[in-house]
């Protein structure tokens, strides 16, 4: 099915300079380039380890004498924007970028990065995660491929559940609900948080929409229409209002990009969030290790008492369309999708980018709660536009204000008509 282009993207188009990937031939190179260049990679965050960027550059650079890697960070925070505006020529764009895997059909459409669909198989073929492949997929071609995956479990200090006389981990929603109310009133304290749930997050807050059958956008034949003002959606969004009133601590008008902070500080209770974010805690330089032994992990329970659907986040890679370094990009791809590569960040809490590799997360109680997070995971809509929806805060706003005790009939309208307005 071809993705109808909405305004939004057309800007995003024209502003690239590059036509849509829908069918349309374009500039980008398809391979070629110097033997020797200087290779510039965006990595988001701090969610890649130093050991995985230190295992890239050396190895890429002794594979090709004369070539050097360099590694630039970016914040999560302004990346479609950034992107928007480095993909433009080949003197400013980065040769390979990490995008996230809801913002990556954005840029697919439009024909930013280069067509990889010929490189599939060297890459690991059917081995890496089809619904990563899928959403990079455009009419046939796939532009970029997936880095990492990672879906949220809780986070929770068993001492803290032990002092509020909490025996047992969650079962159900409800039960989640309750404990969370419980540590947070016996904490005494306005800024503990016996769930951590900062306002503006809405990947986390997404799990009480799913869980009450509600969800952001559904698909009305070839377009998408916004459904947050649907009872099931408006009963999942009062959830999450009433779940911040009674067990938050974390300020309305937060994110949820420091947790190791409050959380070493013994400021929260529970927290949902990936794997990997246990690396930090226990990183000596910035986290608590000391409280290690304290910590313990579970799938947050949803109301049917299974696991709860929580966004299934993580990166795809991909090439800049105008990089000079087509085939030099391929190899630097193809580095980070290899066994060594993926064990590292394997071993720091990621779901590797292929499925044969998922035994490289181990079998203890944070590897068990991975998999059992990720069995029913959801991914946010597979709309073209999704990426500028996320780049204008729409969601970050809505959930803001319904952290700050705003009507949820009337912010879900609003926030439908914004989206509306991006989806075309």
């Amino acid at each position: 099915m071809r993705i109808k282009k909405t305004l939004a993207v057309a800007a995003v188009t024209a502003l690239l300079g590059v036509t849509s990937a829908c069918g349309s031939d374009n500039d980008k190179p398809s391979g070629g380039g110097p033997e020797k260049a200087d290779l510039v990679v965006w990595l988001n965050g701090a969610d890649t380890p130093q050991a995985a960027r230190d295992w890239l550059k050396t190895t890429f650079e002794k594979d090709h004498p004369g070539s050097t890697l360099t590694i630039e960070q970016q914040e999560w925070e302004g990346l479609v924007e950034r992107l928007t505006t480095a993909l433009t020529s080949a003197d400013q764009t980065p040769d390979v970028v990490e995008v996230g895997n809801t913002q990556a059909p954005t840029f697919t459409t439009v024909g930013a990065f280069s067509d990889l669909t010929d490189d599939l198989d060297g890459f690991g073929g059917d081995d890496l995660l089809s619904g990563f492949v899928d959403g990079a997929t455009i009419d046939g071609k796939t532009f970029a491929v997936p880095y990492y995956a990672g879906s949220t479990y809780v986070f929770y200090r068993k001492d803290l559940f032990e002092k509020a006389g909490i025996t047992e981990v969650p079962a159900t929603m409800d039960d989640f609900v309750a404990a969370a109310g419980k540590l947070k009133a016996d904490s005494g304290k306005a800024d503990f948080s016996g769930y951590w749930l900062p306002g503006k997050d809405w990947r986390d807050g997404a799990a009480f929409l799913w869980d009450a059958g509600g969800d952001f956008a559904a698909a009305d034949g070839d377009t998408w229409k916004a459904t947050l003002s649907t009872p099931e959606s408006i009963e999942g969004l009062t959830a999450f209002q009433d779940l911040y009133a009674s067990a938050s601590g974390a300020p309305a008008d937060a994110n949820e990009s420091d947790p190791v902070t409050p959380f070493c500080a013994g400021k929260i209770g529970m927290m949902s969030r990936p794997g990997w974010v246990y690396g930090m805690l226990t990183d000596p330089k910035s986290g608590c290790p000391k409280l290690a032994e304290k910590v313990g992990v579970f799938a947050l329970p949803g109301s049917d008492g299974g696991p709860a659907p929580v966004l299934l986040g993580g990166s795809d890679i991909a090439i800049s369309a105008k990089s000079p370094n087509q085939d030099l990009s391929r190899d630097v791809v193809e580095l980070m999708l290899s066994e060594e590569y993926q064990t590292i960040l394997a071993e720091a809490g990621l779901t590797p980018a292929k499925e044969s590799l998922a035994s490289k997360l181990g079998d203890d109680e944070f590897a068990k709660a991975t998999i059992e997070a990720a069995s029913n995971a959801k991914l946010t809509p597979a709309a073209a536009t999704w990426a500028t929806i996320e780049g204008k805060f729409i969601l970050e706003d809505l959930y803001s204000r319904l952290a700050q005790g705003g009507d949820v009939a009337e912010l879900a309208k609003a926030a439908d008509d914004k989206i509306n307005a991006e989806l075309g």
